[in-house]
């Protein structure tokens, strides 16, 4: 299936979207990406699962709304994924870090949320995870898998 897809806070606030001009509108855009339906196949875990469960049935030309618990979508927040790491450490790598700074680690990305005079607490929670989000979706192509 190919659709084109918004995908929203809950305070409406756009996080995510296929459609370049909302993505300007919303102040969202990322320079060099390319704006275009979603291509994927419905029912092989492609997608969060309460995307995927809002495609299966839909037709082509078919538009919906939808609303995705964080069940559905990125988990519920773990708090053992917030890590506490000496700030020594980034000084050792030549690194400033602030609040909101995300980095990559050998454990995956994580986001600074705390800066301490001895510590830096990092979050590797999904940044959507504990959150209810919604998505306005419209299939664009449908055809059968083979």
């Amino acid at each position: 299936v190919k659709v084109n897809y918004t995908g929203k806070y809950e305070n409406g606030k756009i996080f995510d979207t296929s459609d370049e001009q909302k993505a300007k509108e919303a102040g969202s855009h990322v320079p060099g990406r390319e704006y275009a339906p979603l291509e994927l196949k419905v029912g092989v875990a492609q997608v969060i699962k309460g995307f995927d469960n809002a495609l299966r049935g839909m037709e082509e030309g078919m538009e919906k709304e939808i609303k995705i618990p964080p069940e559905e979508a990125y988990g519920d927040r773990k708090e053992e994924l917030v890590q506490a790491v000496p700030l020594a450490i980034f000084a050792q790598n030549n690194m400033k870090p602030t609040k909101g700074m995300k980095i990559n680690t050998g454990q995956g990305v994580a986001e600074i949320i705390h800066v301490g005079q001895e510590e830096v607490k990092l979050d590797f929670n999904h940044p959507l995870a504990g959150k209810t989000i919604y998505f306005e979706i419209k299939v664009e192509e449908l055809k059968k898998a083979r």
